[in-house]
């Protein structure tokens, strides 16, 4: 996967996160289970894809290969403080 297409990823997971926070903003969904788990998926795909954009970009950077980075998992990647 190239930075081209983490980028576009990144682009169509914020677009349908927007459009799930306005539904439920606007009280037409978004308040029952199935929206809210939507939404923690959400987050977790956008939190592994800008990780791995991050530590392509680093490796690049360091004259490393970027294709040699992978994505982490969930679980690694949600353990970060910020």
């Amino acid at each position: 996967m190239d930075d081209k297409t983490i980028l576009n990823r990144i682009s169509e997971l914020v677009d349908e996160e927007h459009r799930l926070r306005a539904d439920a903003q606007a009280g037409e969904s978004g308040t029952d289970d199935d929206a809210r788990a939507r939404l923690r998926a959400l987050e977790e795909s956008l939190d592994q894809c800008w990780d791995l954009l991050r530590r392509r970009r680093a490796a690049r950077q360091a004259h490393g290969d970027p294709e040699a980075q992978g994505g982490r998992p969930v679980s690694e990647v949600e353990r970060y403080l910020q």
